[in-house]
Formats: C-alpha cells, sequence, structure tokens
C-alpha cells in the first residue's frame, strides 16, 4: 500500500478545492446547524446536486474532515469545526478560498522558477501587493484572507506580547486590523494606529465599527518603503517580515527602531521554521507559496533574533505560543 503522507500529499490537489466548494455552498454552515445529515437531505436544502455532493462528503470523510455514520449521516468532526464554522473566529474559509482562487493559480510560475530563476521569471510581473490590491474585489478577498489568518492567533499573541504599560500600539502593514482588535480587547487602556497603504482605510473603517474601537483604533495611510513609520511605543509586524527579503526586514526594522519610542520594543509575528528546518508543515508549505507571492520566505527564530540585534534592539526573545504563529520581541533601551 501506498505510504498514508504520500497518498495524502498526491491527492491534496483535490482535497483543498473541494474544501473550498463545500463551504461556499453552505454545506459546512448546515451540517453545524442540523447535525449530522444525509447527502440528499443537506442536497435538497442547499438546493445543489446530491450525487455531487454526496461524493464531496464521501472524500472529505476520507480525509478526516468528517465523521460518516453507518446510516449514512455526516457531520463535522468536533476538533476541525471551529475552522470551518463561518461563525467562529478560528474560521479559516477566506484563506481557503485564497488559496483556491489565487495561490493555485501562481504556484504554477514554479517550474519556470526551476528553469530561470525567480527574478528572471518574475522582472516584468506586478509587484507582490499590485496583485494582491489590484481592484477592489481582490483587495477585499486579500483583507479576508488575512484576517481569517491572523484574528484567532493574534488574541494568544497579544497576551503573549504582555502590553499592560503600553499605550500606543503601531501595527504596520497591519490590514484590516486583527492583530490591532485582539490587543484593544485583551488591552483596555491601549490605542492602536494601522499604518498601511491608502486603500487599506476603507477596509479599517468596519473594522472600527463591528468592534466598537472608533475612539481606540486609527489609521494612518502610507508606504513604509517611501515613509517613516509612525511613532508609538510598541511597533508591531504581524505577518509582514516575512512577505519580504532579508536586506526589506533589516530597513524595515531600522526604520521600527527609530519610530519607536524610549524604552519601547518591537513584534514580530510570523510562523516560524525548526532550527533543523524540517517544518512545521504549515511554515514550510508557505515558505513555498510566499516565493510565488511574495519576495519574502519563512525563518528560523534565531534568525529574527539577528535581524532585531543587527537594528538596535536588545533582551530580544522568542515567546511561543499555542498555535503555529509565535511572537519575537526586541526592547530598545
Amino acid at each position: 500500500m501506498m505510504p498514508s503522507a504520500l497518498e495524502r500529499a498526491m491527492f491534496g490537489v483535490v482535497s483543498t478545492p473541494i474544501l473550498n466548494l463545500a463551504d461556499k455552498c453552505g454545506a459546512f454552515a448546515y451540517l453545524i446547524d442540523k447535525g449530522p445529515s444525509p447527502a440528499t437531505q443537506a442536497a435538497t436544502a442547499l438546493q445543489v446536486d446530491a450525487e455531487t455532493l454526496e461524493r464531496m462528503l464521501l472524500a472529505l470523510t476520507a480525509f478526516g474532515i468528517l465523521d460518516r455514520t453507518a446510516e449514512g449521516r455526516y457531520g463535522l468532526r468536533t476538533e476541525i469545526r471551529p475552522y470551518l464554522d463561518p461563525a467562529d473566529e478560528h474560521y479559516i474559509g477566506g484563506f481557503v478560498d485564497h488559496l483556491v482562487n489565487e495561490t493555485s493559480d501562481q504556484i504554477t510560475r514554479l517550474s519556470a522558477y526551476l528553469e530561470h530563476g525567480k527574478a528572471e521569471v518574475d522582472n516584468n510581473l506586478p509587484s507582490p501587493f499590485e496583485t494582491f490590491y489590484r481592484n477592489t474585489h481582490a483587495l477585499a478577498e486579500f483583507m479576508t484572507a488575512m484576517w481569517s489568518l491572523s484574528y484567532a492567533p493574534s488574541k494568544e499573541l497579544a497576551v503573549l506580547a504582555d502590553l499592560n504599560h503600553v499605550r500606543t500600539l503601531v501595527d504596520v502593514g497591519g490590514a484590516s486590523g486583527p492583530f490591532s482588535v485582539a490587543a484593544l480587547q485583551h488591552y483596555p487602556d491601549l490605542r492602536a494606529t494601522i499604518f498601511d497603504l491608502p486603500q487599506v482605510g476603507d477596509f479599517v473603517h468596519p473594522t472600527r465599527a463591528t468592534y466598537d474601537l472608533a475612539d481606540r483604533l486609527d489609521f494612518v495611510p502610507g508606504d513604509f518603503f517611501a515613509d517613516e513609520l509612525p511613532s508609538g511605543e510598541a511597533i508591531a509586524f504581524g505577518y509582514v517580515l516575512s512577505d519580504w527579503t532579508d536586506a526589506t526586514c533589516a530597513q524595515l526594522l531600522t526604520k521600527a527602531y527609530h519610530a519607536c519610542e524610549a524604552s519601547g520594543r518591537v513584534l514580530i509575528m510570523e510562523r516560524l521554521f525548526d532550527d533543523a528546518l524540517n517544518g512545521p508543515l504549515a511554515t514550510s508549505v508557505m515558505n513555498l507559496t510566499m516565493h510565488v507571492e511574495t519576495q519574502g520566505r519563512h525563518r528560523t527564530a534565531d534568525e529574527y533574533l539577528s535581524m532585531l540585534q543587527d537594528a538596535g534592539f536588545s533582551d530580544c526573545a522568542v515567546h511561543r505560543s499555542s498555535g503555529d504563529k509565535h511572537l519575537i520581541i526586541g526592547h530598545k533601551r
């Protein structure tokens, strides 16, 4: 029999699209609302083809996403449910949608990279964020994907950041505000400013209203390549530095050092490779997808610590979360 790891890797080309389609057609939301149900019953309620839905649910059962009873009723596994429930803060549907609609198209460039190298292939292509922000629809989908990836883990990262005595947070490249919101919810005396490209502002305003943060969450438009960063006691980079080369990260951290107020700190939140570069899986896979979607890469904790020290920060430390994103802190003394 084929090894399980190889079998799952081979059929991943099928599993991600059907995971996305089952979410988009409402199958997961239906099973959450109604409980374990036959495919025919769900298909009738969702007004979709019963045979196609049945085959999709059978495949998702084999992949370990669903359970199927002897009577043919499908239900989401308990540990899976929060991630596929649109009403849950752990919901990953937006990111899965990004994988299917954006990453899958761009990953095809890997063959050209192997032959010619990334620099030559990408030479005449738009920059990463020109692609992500190419129109209102693409920008909205990217904001949704970033929130889907970031908000739930940001709650734990905000606690690890220990901002009890910090008054001002600058969230660099903060998108619609997943980390800012998590931090503001945990620290009632904190104020946050999201610094991002001007077109992102339209997505911050609804966040302020949804979470009742109009008087504590600000937005400053700007380009962190062309402009200086707003000053604050804590400067945060949430899943930003992995988009860029080592040289660009060094420039951004130098800017952060200058923007950081005396006795302040910088917060880096990222997936981290283990020291032997053997994983984790999500870090390794995202490291590859970022090769085609951005100019960056994932790094080890020691690499980020070295970057912080080179930028002038001291007392640098790694704070591991229970999830796949971790926190690296550097202090300005």
